[in-house]
């Protein structure tokens, strides 16, 4: 068993550390190390088209990730607020949203905007007094709907469990206190799920900031970082796409580690 897992966590994680190796290739092939060299990040950094690639995702990312954060907050509140029944059946709403493939909400979310465009910008020629009337399409309004929708239900999972693990107690408690609902929730509620909070907004912007399939779908003629790369793949690989691979991966597993440790337990550490 120990040798099958050691094979599986080599098999994983051989490809990755390949492609950090080969970032720091002095020469231009990716597949042959010729000696060590840090140019390529510089090349990587001084290209115009990747930074606007870079700005785009980091525009999608956080707003996606505050919209999901809000909401995804609100949700989890509310759901502490129904009938147990009606609890699970959103549970397994959100639960379904994360596990769908990215493939499968990509093209729900593309044909759902096409058709919610279409009518609207027929409502909007109808009523429009001049002769170019502005019209909806896909870009960064579309990117971030999208994924601020398919982050939503990872936030909302998360802060869920951190309400759950509170209990009524504290709630009542400051009820009986005469305390208002909303200073109960902003004084008592809020500073114990704040870390929950921050730890969803950080999953929240990592996995919009690293997603290419659903951005694929809706991103229109905007190019976020994934699909850049995407896009320079098909011309062949270099090491300055490797350069590229190992800044995101140090930046998402700095995040993802951040976020790890906001949700641990508390209770641990005192």
């Amino acid at each position: 068993m120990r040798a099958l897992v050691t094979f599986v966590y080599v098999f994983l994680y051989t490809p990755i550390v390949l492609i950090v190796l080969f970032a720091f290739n002095s020469g231009r092939s990716a597949s042959e190390f010729t000696g060590f060299s840090t140019q390529w990040f510089g090349k990587a950094l001084s290209n115009a088209f990747l930074m606007d690639a870079l700005e785009n995702s980091l525009i999608v990312g956080l707003t996606s990730a505050a919209l999901a954060t809000v909401f995804g907050t609100m949700a989890a509140l509310g759901l502490e607020r129904v009938s147990p029944r009606t609890r699970a059946v959103f549970d397994a709403l959100f639960a379904a949203a994360i596990v769908v493939p990215g493939v499968v909400i990509g093209i729900a979310t593309l044909v759902a905007l096409v058709e919610v465009f279409g009518i609207a910008n027929s409502v909007i020629a109808s009523v429009w007094p001049g002769a170019q009337p502005p019209r909806l399409q896909l870009g960064f309004g579309s990117i971030i709907a999208a994924h601020g929708l398919f982050t939503m239900a990872l936030v909302t999972m998360i802060v869920k469990a951190r309400i759950a693990s509170l209990g009524r107690d504290i709630v009542e408690a400051s009820s009986d206190l005469y305390a208002t609902p909303m200073t109960t929730f902003w004084q008592i509620v809020f500073p114990q799920i704040l870390p929950s909070v921050l730890a969803g907004f950080l999953l929240a912007f990592t996995f919009s900031f690293d997603d290419f399939i659903i951005a694929f779908f809706v991103a229109g003629s905007k190019t976020t970082l994934p699909i850049y790369v995407f896009a320079s793949i098909r011309r062949g690989v270099t090491p300055e796409i490797n350069a590229i691979a190992a800044m995101v991966l140090v930046a998402s597993l700095i995040l993802i580690l951040s976020a790890r440790f906001l949700m641990r337990d508390r209770t641990a550490t005192q």
